[in-house]
């Protein structure tokens, strides 16, 4: 008996029958692709989780940043969070979670606080940095591809960012996600 491991439709070339991948069809899917869009701390964890997993796993993985997820590639990261925006973001606090209401983030230096929050968090429960995980996706050989329109419309130079990641545009991810098993939008 195989049971649901995502919740997730299966592509039309994994469907026979059943609208959720299996254990089955996961161990036929070879291949995954990301779009990384952002570029804040809480932002950046899924998509190198997802690749480092998939990875660790046996999938070919290809991440294509573009926009503020570009900034994920510069040598130096200096990434924040901000509770603008995101009603979903509550933190525990005093034994209970407590949720950071949006008219928060216009008073001066919450949005620090709230990155110092998360950055204590992530320490205190011994969640791996977006550093550690960015080399871990480098050492499993994780294709990482830096937009090429992003790096002009930002100025950016290949100078600021790691070392590896490939040059491409939009035409470069669409050419990998039609052979992709997995495709995810970050």
């Amino acid at each position: 008996m195989t049971r649901p491991v995502l919740s997730v439709p299966a592509s039309p070339a994994h469907r026979e029958g059943s609208e959720t991948m299996t254990d089955t069809t996961l161990e036929n899917a070879k291949s995954m692709s990301l779009i990384v869009t952002k570029g804040s701390l809480d932002w950046a964890y899924p998509p190198f989780i997802l690749a480092t997993t998939a990875a660790a796993m046996g999938l070919n993985v290809s991440m294509f940043f573009t926009f503020y997820g570009l900034t994920l590639l510069k040598k130096k990261l200096d990434l924040g969070v901000t509770a603008l925006g995101n009603p979903g973001m509550e933190m525990p606090m005093m034994g209970m979670h407590i949720g950071m209401p949006n008219v928060m983030s216009m008073i001066p230096g919450v949005d620090a606080m709230a990155t110092g929050m998360m950055k204590n968090l992530i320490k205190k429960k011994g969640v791996a940095s977006i550093e550690d995980l960015r080399t871990a996706a480098v050492e499993s050989d994780v294709t990482m591809i830096a937009c090429q329109m992003t790096m002009d419309l930002f100025e950016y130079d290949l100078d600021d960012l790691i070392e590896g990641p490939e040059l491409g545009g939009a035409a470069t991810w669409v050419e990998m996600a039609t052979q992709s098993d997995i495709n995810l939008f970050t």
